[in-house]
């Protein structure tokens, strides 16, 4: 027993030493290091690409005239419907006015009674002449008679000007269509009472053989929009702008493409937006004054680096997309990019440059200055959507 308690005590040290020195390896190899994270990456390259903007408009025909009476009456027939398709001179409505037919009469009677007075007065000239040749009667009675002549002419012009002024009166009881076009609502119906002086036309007729498209851009999109076409003048700028599309209510887009042929020299400071005006042809009438549509605007731009949007994170107003160098490190780099974007993809106007490696997606937990492992993604596969449409 007591052999055994003494080589205990001899064995107790070296124990002590193993296990001290096993401890100290430990404590030297510390943890294991950190696994480096995968990314997908993706190289950006400069290409072209085509941006579109739809401005909302109103349609007005190239014409829209309404049509009012000028004499008072009772309408008397209607000759055309709402929505009908007229001709220039086509009659459209007839007004009962008896009073004009009146006058007509009463200013033929008149000419025939002018008339009459200056056969009389004719006739009176004709008798004194000889008799003043013969110094019968003195040249004041043939002055006098050829003076009576005068006054009975001017008499009777102004009896056939009455009747001119009657008979045109008489004519605006039949209401013709100035213009080729179609026609609008009619709020008065057979027998109504108008007026020159009522407030509401008897309809309005809508040249439409050609259409007016009306928008409007602020301030900050018409400087952008002004620089972005060559021209040293307004009208120069004008013919560098493409062909504009028209995006009809129902979202089909109209066949014929139309040309801006306007902008307001004026920005309206109660809106802050100035007006432009859009010039579509309408042969087959498909679209009319008062209609609501979208002018599409295309722009074309070259050399321009797109990122999808998911590969951009927002921070305080700014955009963040992460670059991967050539160590590894993913870096966060502020970038700037175009209002308008190409359907999810942004057009970055500053702080990429071709050749960056972008990370395309599942950054949300990485850090800036982090080291991770770059898995390499064709442009191919990343601007397919492009490509698509």
């Amino acid at each position: 027993m007591k052999h055994n308690i003494q080589s205990l005590y001899l064995l107790l040290p070296a124990l002590l030493f193993i296990g001290s020195c096993s401890s100290g390896d430990q404590k030297k190899a510390g943890p294991p290091p950190a696994q480096v994270q995968s990314y997908p990456v993706f190289a950006v390259a400069p290409q072209s690409t085509d941006l579109e903007t739809d401005y909302p408009a109103t349609l007005e025909g190239i014409q829209n005239v309404d049509i009012r009476p000028k004499v008072d009456g009772f309408i008397e027939k209607i000759y055309v419907d709402e929505g009908a398709t007229v001709k220039k001179g086509q009659l459209l409505f007839s007004i009962n006015a008896p009073q004009y037919e009146q006058q007509v009469r009463t200013a033929s009677a008149a000419i025939s009674s002018a008339e009459a007075d200056v056969n009389a007065a004719q006739l009176q000239v004709n008798k004194t002449k000889p008799l003043v040749e013969k110094d019968i009667i003195s040249k004041y009675d043939l002055d006098a008679a050829q003076l009576t002549l005068q006054s009975r002419k001017a008499a009777l012009a102004q009896a056939r000007a009455e009747l001119v002024n009657a008979k045109v009166n008489l004519g605006y009881t039949r209401i013709t269509s100035p213009v080729d076009g179609v026609i609008g609502s009619i709020p008065f119906k057979t027998g109504s009472l108008v007026s020159g002086t009522s407030a509401q036309p008897l309809t309005t007729v809508s040249n439409i053989s050609r259409i007016y498209a009306y928008f409007s851009m602020n301030e900050k999109q018409l400087l952008e929009f002004s620089r972005s076409y060559k021209g040293s003048s307004l009208a120069a700028k004008l013919k560098n702008i493409p062909a504009v599309a028209l995006v009809l209510a129902d979202g089909t887009t109209y066949a014929e493409n139309g040309k801006i042929e306007s902008i307001n020299g004026l920005i309206n400071t109660g809106t802050g937006s100035a007006s432009l005006r859009a010039t579509f042809s309408n042969p087959v009438s498909l679209l009319r004054s008062g209609a609501s549509a979208s002018v599409r605007i295309p722009q074309h731009l070259e050399n321009v680096i797109l990122i999808p949007q998911k590969s951009t994170t927002d921070l305080q107003g700014k955009k963040f997309v992460y670059i991967a160098d050539d160590k590894g490190i993913a870096k966060s780099t502020e970038i700037e990019v175009m209002e308008l974007t190409k359907g999810n993809f942004y057009v970055v106007t500053k702080g990429l440059k071709a050749g960056d490696q972008v990370v395309l997606e599942g950054f949300q937990s990485l850090k800036d200055g982090a080291e991770i492992k770059s898995e390499k993604k064709s442009a191919d596969s990343v601007y397919a959507e492009l490509t698509q449409k």
